[in-house]
Order: structure tokens, then sequence, then C-alpha cells
């Protein structure tokens, strides 16, 4: 491997987009970072404040993260977290998923992605009636708009991105912002 390549892995995906036949928004973010493959799910990073924006857009109570202790005494398993992250999306009619199906990437460094395969979009647009797209960020966008957004028709709205590196974007500014990007309550 070169000199210029050390670092880089070519990383499939590895888990399945969230939707149903309900879904009118649709979150892409760019590729999961290394805790989000490792707990297969999306913002795994508990320091991410996506789940924290999402429930207050939504309206709904955060939703605990694996570990996080519960009003029982005992913490969120892994499985009982995705499910209720999940949950929450459907019934706000909110799809998730993310631009880039497979790539060659450093750890978590949307800025190291190179060698894209974008995800396959007609399976969300095509099963549901997605009338806006939201992207998590700027990578996100430009992906978006680079691969997608000529399959999908749809163009983006970019919002200021989840994630911890952010941290010019306190969670307040970015609930607000990201609040009135969309009527969530029309969902």
């Amino acid at each position: 491997m070169a000199a210029s390549d050390e670092g880089y892995q070519h990383i499939e995906h590895g888990f399945e987009p969230v939707f149903d036949q309900h879904s009118r928004v649709l979150v892409l973010g760019s590729f999961p970072s290394v805790l989000s493959r490792a707990n297969a799910f999306y913002y795994g990073n508990p320091q991410n404040r996506f789940w924290r924006v999402m429930a207050a857009c939504l309206g709904v109570p955060v939703p605990p993260n694996a570990g996080d202790p519960l009003a029982s005494g005992e913490h969120a398993a892994l499985d009982a977290s995705i499910a209720v992250k999940r949950s929450m999306l459907l019934y706000g009619g909110v799809a998730l998923w993310d631009v880039i199906e497979s790539c060659e990437i450093k750890g978590s460094s949307d800025a190291s992605i190179r060698n894209v395969v974008p995800a396959h979009i007609e399976c969300i647009t095509g099963a549901a009636p997605i009338e806006q797209v939201i992207c998590n960020g700027g990578t996100a966008g430009r992906l978006y708009r680079r691969y997608l957004q000529e399959r999908t028709g749809l163009p983006a709205i970019v919002l200021p991105s989840t994630s911890p590196a952010n941290a010019a974007w306190r969670l307040e500014r970015l609930v607000e912002r990201w609040r009135d990007a969309v009527d969530w309550g029309a969902l």
C-alpha cells in the first residue's frame, strides 16, 4: 500500500435504511462512523446530537443509547435502543440512511472519503412517498448533489451536522435550525 493510502480502509455500509410506506422526509448522513459501524446502527457515538435533535423536532422523549440507565435501574441494551430509535423515526414519518454504500475512509473522517459507491436510493424512493430530503452536514449535501439528486429528482436541504466535530453549533441552535427546516408536525 502506498504511503498516501496509509490508514485507509475499504468499508461497506453494513446495515439497512430505516423507512416504511409512510416516510415523507428522508434524512441522509454521509457514511457511518466507526462507532456506528460497531453498533450496526446510525449515530452510534453518544456525543453525536442527532437523536436529541430528532426527538426535539418530533416532540418525543430522547431515546436511550445502549448502556444508558433506565427508570428500572437497568441499562438499555443495544437492541432495545435501536428499536426505540427506529420506532421514533417511523412514527414521525422520517426515513434515515446514508448517501454512501461503500467507500475508502480513514476512521470516521468525512474529509478522507474517496472511491465512493453511492447508496441505492431507489429502494426508499420507490417504496415511500418522500417529499423532502435533508442532508445532515455539508459532506452529505455535496455527496447527495453529486451522486443521488438526479436519481431522486428532489433537491436537498443541507442542515448543520449533528456531529460532535461541529462544535460551533450548540445543541439548542442545532434544534432550532433543524426545526425551522421542516414542518415536522405535518408528517
